[in-house]
């Protein structure tokens, strides 16, 4: 009855610890579209990023020959190719980390996603945030067309 027990909770203390270990990465991109075409991006910095995101976005763009502009919420239509949102999800563990990232290109006039990219990585698979940034922009840019 006691080994049962010991290894039940063996187990559960083993599935418990994989939790830990999730990650995701994703992406898409709309239905006809073309991202050769984008040479100008304008990047939204969100109200309350007070991480700087925008700041890494912009500097990974910048890095792949985009023009970037950044700024805060316009009304459309953007002074640019396309524009960029983002949501960046912080939790704490020991230290506040990035465990989820999405990005997104829109179309300037419409605000209608063009692509996007997402990943996520938990406590013991974090990442800094810009290689989360860059993971994330290089999953949206290379998307398989649907």
């Amino acid at each position: 009855m006691f080994q049962r027990r010991l290894l039940t909770l063996c187990l559960f203390l083993g599935v418990l610890s994989l939790t830990g270990c999730a990650s995701r990465s994703k992406s898409m991109l709309s239905p006809g579209t073309d991202l050769s075409t984008i040479k100008t991006v304008y990047v939204v910095k969100q109200p309350k990023d007070n991480k700087d995101i925008d700041d890494l976005i912009k500097t990974n763009l910048e890095k792949r020959g985009f023009k970037v502009i950044k700024g805060p919420q316009l009304s459309s239509p953007y002074p640019a190719d396309a524009a960029v949102t983002y949501v960046d999800r912080w939790y704490w563990d020991l230290t506040m980390y990035l465990i989820e990232l999405t990005i997104n290109l829109r179309d300037p006039q419409s605000g209608f996603p063009l692509a996007m990219g997402n990943a996520m990585h938990t406590s013991l698979n974090r990442k800094s945030p810009e290689l989360m940034v860059d993971e994330v922009v290089t999953n949206m840019l290379t998307a398989p067309k649907q």
